[in-house]
């Protein structure tokens, strides 16, 4: 489809907005210090490899169906139908799930209590937001992915550098031993939170279905992929670093986590508390529209090769996006709100 291209800086924005979920970063805080040795394990062991494939494929198979798509031609459509199903259904819970988690962050940084009534219709028009919002060409929504990227960045800085402010002159808020930096691999609680981890770097083959958004796809995956990768892995390390410096771990809110850092060392009622607030809502929606925009693109194209349900196949003929996938995404959301 003709129109827009992303430039090489805006496909690793985009990187960075689909891939650093921003309100993961306190439930891995939640380990304590050892989730500094999780994380540089990850990144070697998982990260690393997972970005080198996924260039190499959304290189060599730039199709808008991207990860169904390498399966498909791969093992067949069976597997293909199973893995574009897999990677359809977790979305609309992980969108239900961030839709109630917004309500919450307003009480943590204004203290606002909404009645249960109030926190639906505040969910529901979460959900349409971005249902209406992945309705948009892609390439002419980039500054969604942009701004996105940028603040979840500028975020990070202000955690990471008001953290080690706070820990130079009232100290840490948790035990810096080096014993608390060695996991206890007897730990099973401690070894449930890997999960996170491990879904804190996932999304990278989001960016391969934007192939035919790109200038050069063959020439900008790559590059976005390792960029991005590196700057993802330093943003979550300083992110947590920010957050152990400030808020005792068995303190911690799983919801609110970054909000509640902020505030125990700047004040809950700071300006700079507000502003991280305000921002952090802000992330939450942009990253569930870059999601859905790669989502619904494999939805539709599965449906439209009959390996997913036939509404999923409905394409807008003005603008050529996949509104069947957004919309039925939109209805399953607005019921696991409702």
């Amino acid at each position: 489809m003709a129109g827009k291209k992303f430039s090489l800086i805006e496909v690793i924005l985009s990187v960075i907005c689909v891939v650093f979920t921003i309100e993961a970063a306190a439930p891995a805080s939640a380990m304590g210090n050892v989730q500094f040795f999780w994380w540089i394990f990850l990144i070697i062991t998982f990260l690393l490899p997972y970005g080198l494939v996924v260039a190499e494929l959304g290189t060599a198979f730039d199709s808008e169906g991207g990860l169904y798509d390498w399966v498909r031609l791969g093992l067949g459509d069976r597997w293909g139908a199973r893995c574009s199903w897999c990677y359809w259904v977790n979305f609309p819970l992980w969108v239900a799930s961030i839709a109630c988690m917004f309500p919450s962050v307003i009480n943590a940084v204004w203290g606002i209590e909404f009645s249960l009534g109030i926190r639906i219709a505040i969910e529901i028009a979460f959900v349409w937001g971005v249902t209406v919002m992945a309705m948009q060409p892609v390439a002419e929504a980039d500054w969604v992915m942009d701004g996105g990227a940028v603040i979840k960045v500028l975020i990070t800085a202000v955690v990471g550098i008001v953290g080690i402010w706070f820990a130079c002159n009232n100290g840490f808020a948790n035990d810096m031993s080096f014993k608390t930096f060695i996991p206890d691999l007897g730990d099973t609680n401690s070894l449930t939170y890997l999960s996170i981890i491990l879904f804190n770097f996932m999304g990278f083959e989001v960016v391969a279905t934007f192939a035919s958004t790109m200038k050069n796809p063959s020439r900008d995956i790559p590059k976005a992929v390792i960029a991005g990768g590196v700057a993802i892995a330093a943003i979550y390390i300083i992110c947590g670093i920010g957050i152990g410096a400030a808020v005792p771990t068995e303190q911690l809110s799983l919801d609110s986590g970054i909000v509640d850092a902020v505030a125990a060392m700047a004040g809950r009622t700071h300006p700079l508390t507000m502003v991280v607030g305000v921002a952090f809502l802000v992330t939450l929606f942009a990253n569930m529209i870059c999601w859905s925009f790669g989502v619904n693109n494999v939805a539709s194209y599965a449906a439209r090769h009959g390996n997913m349900p036939r509404p999923f196949a409905l394409v807008s003929k003005k603008t050529g996006m996949p509104n069947g996938s957004a919309l039925i995404n939109g209805c399953f959301n607005s019921l696991g709100n409702g």
